[in-house]
């Protein structure tokens, strides 16, 4: 692409104040960052607007609850989801973007692939392995991870009706595009340990991952 498309990401956060600051000016040219507080007690809100983003208050707790309160206040044509974590890099949205504006897929994603030992702890990736085995199975669905980074137009987003508003938003979200025919572009992505003083909500602790399996089987069911 010569000239930057137009495209927000949402960012989803939860007391992710100290990982922003790592984040946020590492946004390439044409991205425009939407960071949804939901519910944070250590001023992630201020934060981000100190560092010029565009931030969105959802008082509903759930992860999908906050991206779709991201995806309602984008008002770009080209919408892309991260984490604001520090486990992923902005820049890599680049080629993902590329390959939805090209028109090579109507939805491109990430697969994560750790930079080192630990990053990805094995409960947290045994129950993303078992929810891809069964779309796989059941959908035909050809993805090897559960597209914590994508991109794809905001309008199609909106239109596929995806209504899990916790844990489960991100399957409901790929059985629907996948029933709808959509085609997926996959690019590897660096996975690097979440920023100092951050802590996941879903692979910090088998407690976590296990909410989140409850939410997935819930959505497959």
């Amino acid at each position: 692409m010569s000239e930057p498309v137009p495209c927000d990401v949402v960012i989803p956060c939860r007391d992710e104040a100290a990982a922003l600051p790592g984040v946020l000016p590492r946004l390439p040219p044409g991205f425009r960052a939407i960071v949804v507080d939901n519910g944070s007690r250590d001023g992630t809100a201020e934060v981000a607007r100190g560092l010029g983003a565009h931030v969105v208050t959802e008082s509903r707790p759930g992860y999908g609850a906050a991206v779709h309160a991201g995806l309602e206040a984008a008002t770009a044509g080209y919408v892309a989801v991260m984490d604001g974590d520090g486990s992923m890099d902005p820049v890599q949205l680049v080629p993902l973007l590329a390959d939805v504006h090209e028109g090579r897929a109507d939805m491109a994603v990430g697969r994560r692939r750790p930079v080192s030992r630990g990053v990805w702890p094995w409960h947290a990736r045994a129950g993303n392995s078992v929810v891809l085995w069964w779309l796989r199975r059941r959908i035909g669905m050809s993805l090897h991870d559960i597209a914590p980074m994508r991109v794809a137009r905001r309008d199609a987003l909106l239109g596929l009706g995806v209504e899990d508003r916790r844990f489960g938003y991100p399957v409901e979200l790929l059985q629907r595009a996948t029933r709808a025919g959509w085609r997926f572009s996959e690019r590897d992505i660096d996975y690097h340990p979440r920023a100092e003083g951050t802590r996941s909500k879903v692979s910090g602790s088998v407690v976590g991952t296990v909410r989140a399996a409850r939410d997935f089987a819930r959505v497959l069911s």
